[in-house]
C-alpha cells in the first residue's frame, strides 16, 4: 500500500469514528410519499408494545438496524416503554460494549425480558444484564434460526434436525436452549434420533435495506448481506406481524429490481445515515462488497486488512502464527477436493484462506458466508458476513440449506478440545459475560464432509521459531482437555456421519479416529512425549508404528513454500 491510500483509509475511519453515532430519529421525506406508509423512526418506536416479540436482521456490522435500536432505547428511557420484550437476532449483533447503533443499544434493565440469539460474544450489555439476573438468555445455531423462520412463514412451528446432536443443545446431554437459569421455556426437546427446535413467532420484524421507491417497494441491489430479511418478513406477515424497514433514501421505481413488495411491508422508516457495512455509509456504498463488481483482490484485501489493524480488531501475526495457519493450508489442499463450497471462520481460519488464495488455490473453491455471500472472497474484521466480489447475495437461511447437501469442507476455531475430538467454541470461560454461543458451527459443522479446527495449541503461551525450529517459549494454559467446558460439536456424531476431521495447532496435527484423537504430524523443534503427551490432560493416540510424520522446513519458514492440489483431485458438486 502507499502512503496516499493510507492516508485515505485513515480519513475514512476517522470520519466514521466521528459520526459514528450520528442519528435523526424524526427524518421525514419532505414530500411526495404516503406518510401511512413512510414515518419516522420515533414513530416506528411507538407502535411497539409491552411484551411484544421483536425480530432484528442483519449480520455483525451488515446492514445494522441502527435506527430503531436508538428509537426504542429512547422511548424507553423517556416512557418506561416498550418494556419486557423478547427479541431475537440470529447472526452477532452486538458492538462488545464499544461501539454505539448495535443491538446493545437495547441492553437496558427492563426493556428486553427473553434475549434469544445464535451469538452472544458481542453483546455485552445483554450479558451483564443475564449475569445480573435481569434477562433470561437462550441460545440456538445461526442455521436453525433461519429455518425455523422460514417454517413459520409456512405456518408450521417447529422443525426437526440432526443439527446440535449430542452437545450441549442436546437437552439429553446438554442444557438446551438456556443459558440462563432458572429457565421458563425450553426451545429444543429430543425427537427420536433428531431433536425438534422451536422459537417465538416475531410480532415485530426490523430490517434495513438499501432503497425504497415512494410506492413503498423496497430494494436489495448495493447490500453488503441479505441475511434473515425475506424469511423474518415472510414468517411475520404470515403470523399477523408487522414488518419494518429502514432504508438510506428513495429511489425510482424499478419493476425489475424490487427485492419485496411495497404490499409486504408495513412502514419504512427514511434515514440517510445508514452503514451498508460498518464504516461505510449506504449513499457512499462500496461496490467491491456487490454482485458483479470488478475487484483488484490484492488491493482490495490489504485495504481492509489495514482497516482492521488500524482499528485493532485482526490480531497481529507473527511467524509462529503463519506457519500454524500454513501447515493447516497444506492439510486443506491434501483433503479437500477442488472445487469445494467452503465456510470460513474467524482468526487462524481467514489466515488459512488467505494462503490459499495467495497460491492460486481460491480459484478453485468456491467461499460462502453463512450471511449470505456466495462466491467471491470472504472479508475478515468489522466487514464479516460480506465477501469481496460476490457472484450473489442470498439469504442465511437459502445458505444454510446448501450446507446441508453440499459444503465440501469447513475451516473453524476453537477454544477447547478433549481427547475423544469434542470441541468447545461456545463457552470461553466461567463468567457469563464471555459467553460466545454456538454461532453457526453447529450447522456448518453438521453439513461439511471435511472439517479442520485450527487454533493455539495452548492458550497464552509464547512460541518462537529458532534454526527452523518451533520453541515452547513459556507455557500456557491447554487447551486439549480431558473434558470440553461445553461440547459445542460431537466428535461421535461426526465419527457416525463419516466425517474427516482434523486438528491443526502450532505444535502439529490431529486427526479424529474411533478411538479419540491421533497425532498424524508434528513440527521440527517439538519433542511428543515432552511438549504434547505430556502437556495435555487430554487422552492422545500415536499411529500403531508410533511414527509420525514431521512438517517440512518449508512450513516453518515460508522459503520454497508451495500449495498444489493433488494429481488425482476430485471436484465435488457445487450448488447453484
Amino acid at each position: 500500500m502507499n502512503i496516499s491510500d493510507k492516508i485515505k483509509l485513515i480519513f475514512h475511519i476517522l470520519r466514521w469514528r466521528l459520526t459514528w453515532s450520528k442519528r435523526n430519529l424524526d427524518y421525514l421525506p419532505a414530500e411526495g410519499v404516503d406518510t401511512r406508509k413512510f414515518t419516522t423512526a420515533r414513530t416506528a418506536a411507538t407502535f411497539i408494545p409491552d411484551g411484544a416479540t421483536v425480530f432484528s436482521s442483519g449480520f455483525a456490522g451488515n446492514a445494522r438496524c441502527s435506527v430503531f435500536f436508538w428509537a426504542i432505547r429512547e422511548l424507553f428511557q423517556k416512557s418506561g416503554h416498550p418494556r419486557n420484550l423478547t427479541w431475537i437476532n440470529v447472526g452477532a449483533q452486538g458492538g462488545r460494549g464499544k461501539v454505539p447503533g448495535t443491538v446493545e443499544e437495547l441492553g437496558l434493565p427492563g426493556l428486553m425480558k427473553y434475549y434469544i440469539t445464535g451469538h452472544t460474544e458481542t453483546t455485552k450489555a445483554q450479558l451483564h444484564l443475564a449475569e445480573a439476573g435481569k434477562l433470561e438468555l437462550h441460545v440456538l445455531p445461526q442455521g436453525i434460526m433461519t429455518h425455523i423462520l422460514e417454517a413459520q412463514g409456512r405456518g408450521e412451528s417447529f422443525i426437526r434436525s440432526e443439527v446440535g446432536v449430542d452437545t450441549f443443545i442436546d437437552p439429553r446431554t446438554g442444557r438446551g436452549s438456556p443459558v440462563t437459569q432458572p429457565a421458563t421455556f425450553q426451545l429444543v426437546q429430543p425427537d427420536g434420533n433428531m431433536l425438534r427446535y422451536t422459537m417465538p413467532v416475531p410480532d415485530f420484524v426490523l430490517i434495513n435495506a438499501p432503497y425504497a421507491d415512494r410506492d413503498g417497494n423496497i430494494y436489495f441491489h448495493h447490500a453488503s448481506s441479505l441475511s434473515e430479511n425475506i424469511p423474518a418478513a415472510t414468517a411475520a406477515r404470515a403470523n399477523g406481524g408487522k414488518v419494518f424497514v429502514t432504508v438510506s433514501g428513495i429511489i425510482p421505481k424499478d419493476e425489475n429490481r424490487i427485492s419485496m413488495p411495497g404490499e409486504t411491508v408495513d412502514h419504512i422508516v427514511v434515514h440517510p445515515y445508514n452503514e451498508q457495512t460498518a464504516s461505510v455509509r449506504q449513499k457512499r456504498y462500496w461496490p467491491m462488497f456487490t454482485p458483479g463488481s470488478a475487484v483488484d483482490f490484492e488491493k482490495a484485501g490489504a485495504n481492509l486488512k489495514f482497516i482492521n489493524t488500524f482499528l485493532k480488531i485482526t490480531p497481529v501475526r507473527d511467524a509462529t502464527d503463519d506457519a500454524l495457519t500454513r501447515m493447516a493450508a497444506e492439510l486443506f489442499a491434501a483433503e479437500v477436493p477442488k472445487g469445494s463450497m467452503l465456510n470460513i471462520g474467524v482468526g487462524y481460519p481467514e489466515e488459512v484462506a488467505r494462503h490459499l488464495v495467495l497460491q492460486g488455490l481460491g480459484r478453485d473453491l468456491l467461499f460462502t458466508t453463512e450471511a449470505g455471500s456466495y462466491g467471491g472472497l470472504p472479508v475478515p474484521g468489522i466487514f464479516f458476513g460480506s465477501a469481496l466480489a460476490p457472484e450473489k447475495l442470498i439469504s442465511s437461511a437459502e445458505m444454510f440449506r446448501l450446507y446441508e447437501h453440499e459444503l465440501g469442507a469447513a475451516v473453524l476455531g476453537f477454544l477447547q478440545v478433549d481427547g475423544r475430538g469434542n470441541v468447545n467454541a461456545s463457552k470461553r470461560g466461567p463468567r457469563l459475560a464471555d459467553y460466545v454461543g454456538p454461532g453457526g458451527l453447529p450447522d456448518i459443522a453438521c453439513g461439511a464432509r471435511t472439517v479442520i479446527f485450527v487454533g493455539s495449541w495452548q492458550a497464552n503461551a509464547r512460541f518462537g521459531i529458532a534454526d527452523n525450529c518451533l520453541r515452547i517459549l513459556q507455557p500456557g494454559k491447554p487447551k486439549f482437555v480431558k473434558q470440553v467446558d461445553e461440547v459445542t460439536f460431537s466428535a461421535q456424531e461426526a465419527l457416525r456421519q463419516g466425517k474427516k476431521v482434523f486438528y491443526v495447532t502450532n505444535v502439529g496435527i490431529f486427526r479424529l479416529v474411533p478411538e479419540g484423537l491421533m497425532l498424524i504430524k508434528t513440527v521440527p523443534g517439538i519433542d511428543i512425549r515432552r511438549d504434547i503427551l505430556d502437556a495435555a490432560s487430554a487422552r492422545i493416540l500415536l499411529p500403531p508404528d508410533e511414527k509420525v510424520a514431521v512438517a517440512d522446513v518449508s512450513v516453518m519458514n515460508g522459503k520454497g513454500f508451495r500449495l498444489a492440489w493433488p494429481l488425482k483431485s476430485g471436484v465435488s458438486p457445487v450448488g447453484t
